[in-house]
């Protein structure tokens, strides 16, 4: 492969990716004035929040299936179609029915932009160029979250809210054009049989499990149907394991977990999105709550983790490649939470340089951080498995992270219990500092890691070691 292809091919997949991503979070400052103009509560339109995330978790699994049959560039095209189809449904939606809709159709094409964009760059990119490619796909995953808030704030000021979505209309054109005519036509000769109960197991679990977290701790329905639908979805899953077990062929393929790196990505790569993830819930309303910081503002100060998750990618590859995956990922599990965990001791008074400056670091680090999650769990599994760890790597993201912003909900939904007041800045410190700590905890699972784990996926002497 030319290096100028291989240098196009992670563009084309992370812009595509941070299209997805942004618009997973930029509805949040919205849902007030998108509430008045349909007239509803704004409560109610939490739906449309978790419409999306649940049909993702949905269809996550059979995207590595559907693209081993239709071939990885034609599901991604298409998942950009469907996701710039959503966008335009959500855009011209008159009543709450219709946004629905259109965020389920958002949230289709988003469960198959992720891991199939990751499946092309496996199979397209070399194994020495892989750090450098993926640093990519870790951008838009820490861009989003920052950057949609005051984005959607500031559309839905100066323009409608109407526009959040139909932003995307000329990015996704430009995106389904450059896939056509970069990303390389992937395809495996023969294809498994659709694991249809596998299917249905698995989308009735996971429904159930992200609708759990997703309402967990906001009093957006009883604590009883919180803790049904987590039942529910765990016995489901159980059952799909025990399912996995009998037949050759499995959707979510768990046997993938015998191997080392891949137990070790999933596994501690989990647990620090656990913490990572609730962060950006987390902060912003710290600033504006705790502090009394205009959203705006706000959105100016936390956007600098984004300039540090961009820093990260000029320097990521040599690091991995002078440290190695378990030194990198342990060391820096231990440092990136000990700074989300410092982001606890900012206060009202706290200089907004300061502030910036913690979160410049900190975004440099975590992004570290995915980015050798993201290359070291593929290390030893086999192309014609490649397609099932590409799914089941993003349902264990995609939990993972709705697992953080429950447990920040959560967390402060116990602490003001007994108390008439609202949440306060003693409050998002204390619960900043416990997903910090949580993140800390994954080092204890990379340090088991072989000394010379993914080494197949380093730069040696034999390959240009060019980041750019």
């Amino acid at each position: 492969m030319s290096v100028r292809l291989s240098r196009s091919v992670p563009l084309v997949v992370a812009s595509a990716l941070f299209m997805e991503h942004l618009d997973s979070t930029v509805i949040a400052t919205s849902l007030p004035a998108m509430a008045a103009d349909l007239g509803l509560e704004p409560v109610r339109l939490n739906l449309a929040i978790t419409t999306y995330l649940v049909t993702m978790a949905v269809f996550i699994p059979a995207s590595g299936w559907l693209a081993d049959r239709l071939g990885a560039r034609r599901v991604f095209t298409g998942a950009i179609a469907v996701f710039l189809a959503g966008s335009i449904l959500c855009g011209a939606a008159p009543s709450l029915e219709v946004l629905v809709a259109g965020r389920a159709l958002q949230g289709l094409g988003g469960a198959m932009m992720t891991p199939v964009g990751r499946l092309v760059m496996l199979r397209s990119v070399p194994k020495s160029e892989l750090i450098s490619a993926m640093a990519w796909l870790t951008v838009p995953a820490l861009i989003g979250p920052v950057v949609g808030p005051p984005l959607g704030g500031f559309i839905t000021t100066f323009a409608s809210w109407r526009w959040i979505f139909w932003i995307n209309v000329p990015i996704g054109l430009i995106g389904i054009a450059a896939s056509l005519l970069v990303l390389p036509h992937i395809r495996e000769e023969a294809t498994d049989r659709f694991d249809g109960v596998g299917f249905v197991l698995s989308a009735l679990g996971l429904a159930a499990l992200v609708f759990a977290l997703e309402t967990a701790g906001r009093d957006v329905v009883p604590a009883a149907v919180v803790a049904g639908a987590l039942v529910i979805g765990l016995a489901l899953v159980a059952l799909h394991l025990r399912h996995a077990r009998r037949v050759a062929r499995p959707l979510i393929d768990v046997d993938l977990l015998r191997l080392p790196t891949f137990r070790a990505g999933v596994l501690g790569g989990s647990i620090f999105r656990l913490g990572v993830g609730a962060l950006p819930f987390l902060l912003p309303l710290q600033l504006q709550i705790g502090f009394g910081r205009s959203p705006l503002e706000s959105g100016l100060t936390t956007f600098v983790a984004a300039i540090g998750a961009m820093a990260m990618k000029l320097t990521a590859a040599g690091i991995i490649t002078r440290f190695g995956f378990r030194a990198t990922l342990t060391a820096n599990a231990l440092v990136a939470g000990a700074m989300l965990a410092a982001v606890a001791t900012v206060g009202p008074a706290t200089p907004v340089a300061a502030i910036m400056a913690l979160l410049l670091a900190g975004g440099f680090f975590r992004s570290l951080e995915f980015t050798a999650i993201n290359v070291v769990v593929f290390s030893e599994v086999e192309d014609e498995r490649m397609s099932r760890a590409t799914s089941f790597s993003s349902m264990m993201q995609q939990l993972s992270l709705s697992g953080g912003v429950a447990l920040g909900a959560t967390t402060l939904h116990l602490l003001s219990i007994g108390s008439a007041r609202p949440p306060g800045a003693g409050d998002f410190s204390l619960a900043i500092a416990l997903v910090g700590g949580l993140s800390m905890l994954a080092a204890a699972v990379f340090v088991r890691l072989p000394a010379d784990a993914g080494a197949e996926m380093l730069a040696t002497k034999g390959h240009r070691r060019d980041d750019a």
